[in-house]
């Protein structure tokens, strides 16, 4: 990630600054700025909603269309996803990443630490109500981990230009280091795997040793040319990672008793919605990430909805039932993740677009 400057105001943010300084003097009524930063953020709202929350919705829709027609299997896809796509797009992403030591090792502190805590409150509220299996895990994930990458990334460039998207690759290399070690070996261990089964099955993820590879190659200084015929195909089949991901996730709802698994997660999605944005701003708070657009960045991301990677993960390791007690409402693990990832999308909008109003008028950060 670059090392990233106090974020400036643009030019006509810089004139409405200097009129407020005049209101020193009592030229001015201070309100007029403040009004003026409030209409400009909600004039905002339609241009995120189009830039980052249509497309994703579109191609979700698309998958639960095909779905309507067609009976189509989840399982293949995700593992073509899981074994090919993801791990090209986290390689490409990691060597093309340019990185200040200062900034993001405090954002990691912060990325790491807000996961820590989230999906540690989501496991306390699954064994309070009774919940257990990979349910549990599929349900921490869902609500610790954020959609940073295709709805992330063009939300924190939209708010925060190169900044915000720095911090988003960034929180998206943190999620998958953790979610193809720590989430697999707990999905693996949840069923009816063995501690050694269950590493045995993390040893094996190819984005892991995408990771470590990446690492390797900019260590040694072996990272092929950025427009060169090898990073090219790299980038091309990462790139096919997100929409395939979305479409899962369409073919998933379509299958879903929407019934049963709303009512099931409801829960997790107050913690997702509700309580993850208040963590965010309290880690932030401790961690003192120190650059004020990063640190604003981090927190409308980990407020975004959730990551469909953990949905894909479960479809691949999850085990058949999670539910409670009574049979007649448990759900599969891949539904109830699915259905927390499909109500946060849309419940998200809201949520994101009051902390970019927030962070526009100076309060984040």
């Amino acid at each position: 990630m670059k090392t990233v400057k106090k974020r400036e105001r643009p030019a006509e943010t810089d004139a409405l600054g200097r009129r407020v300084d005049s209101v020193i003097g009592g030229d001015i009524d201070p309100r007029t700025d403040t009004a003026v930063q409030i209409l400009d953020a909600l004039g905002s709202i339609p241009s995120v909603f189009l830039s980052s929350v249509a497309p994703p919705l579109s191609i979700a829709l698309a998958g639960y269309l095909l779905g309507r027609v067609r009976e189509v299997d989840t399982e293949p896809l995700s593992t073509v996803t899981v074994y090919v796509l993801l791990p090209a797009l986290v390689f490409e992403t990691l060597v093309t990443l340019e990185t200040g030591l200062g900034t993001a090792a405090a954002a990691v502190a912060a990325m790491v630490g807000f996961t820590t805590v989230v999906g540690a409150l989501s496991w306390a509220v699954s064994r309070a109500r009774g919940q257990e299996g990979t349910v549990v895990t599929g349900a921490a994930m869902a609500a610790a981990f954020p959609n940073t990458g295709n709805f992330g990334i063009p939300v924190a460039t939209f708010a925060f230009g190169a900044a915000g998207r720095s911090t988003a690759v960034l929180f998206v290399l943190v999620q998958n280091l953790l979610l193809y070690t720590v989430g697999v070996y707990l999905l693996s261990r949840g069923g009816s795997g063995t501690d050694r089964a269950a590493l045995g099955r993390v040893a094996r993820q190819p984005v892991v040793w995408a990771l470590l590879a990446a690492g390797a190659a900019v260590a040694l200084g072996v990272v092929p040319p950025e427009d060169g015929t090898a990073m090219d195909t790299l980038r091309l089949v990462g790139d096919a990672s997100i929409p395939v991901f979305l479409v899962v996730l369409g073919l998933q709802v379509e299958s879903m008793d929407l019934g049963v698994t709303v009512r099931e997660t409801l829960p997790t999605v107050g913690l997702k919605l509700l309580v993850a944005p208040v963590v965010a701003v309290a880690v932030a708070a401790l961690v003192d990430i120190g650059d004020p657009t990063v640190t604003a960045a981090f927190v409308v991301l980990a407020a975004g909805p959730s990551a469909v990677i953990p949905l894909v993960l479960s479809i691949e390791f999850g085990d058949d039932e999670a539910g409670p007690a009574s049979e007649s409402d448990s759900v599969s693990t891949a539904d109830y993740v699915g259905t927390v990832v499909f109500l946060t999308i849309l419940g998200s909008l809201p949520v994101v677009t009051g902390l970019v109003l927030l962070a526009e008028l100076g309060v984040l950060g």
